[in-house]
């Protein structure tokens, strides 16, 4: 499965295309990561388990969104986009990852 945040397949031609598909992971953050993560912040550090947490949560996104392409038959993933929400609230320190795109079906030219 190709995946491109580009819109076009460079020497491929788009024979159709099967739609939008998205994936979603959602990642809470406990309360010692959250102490842990503050205090890195003030010494300079980078927070390592926050962004292999992330890492993990981006990896389940775009796996499940290949799995939808590949439902649709499709060949490839155009105009990938990963957006990152805080969704705070009652939901306390969650972060919605979310990747989506065009599925396409690409031959070669």
């Amino acid at each position: 499965m190709i995946i491109t945040s580009a819109n076009t397949l460079e020497n491929r031609f788009v024979k159709e295309y099967k739609g939008i598909v998205t994936g979603e992971a959602l990642i809470g953050a406990n309360i010692y990561k959250d102490l842990f993560s503050g205090v890195r912040d003030v010494v300079g550090g980078r927070t390592s388990s926050y962004e292999e947490e992330i890492k993990k949560a981006r990896d389940i996104a775009l796996q499940s969104m290949i799995e939808k392409a590949e439902q649709l038959n499709a060949n490839a993933i155009i105009g990938l986009k990963i957006s990152y929400d805080n969704l705070g609230g009652t939901m306390g320190n969650t972060i919605l990852i979310t990747a989506y795109g065009t599925a396409i079906l690409y031959e070669e030219k």
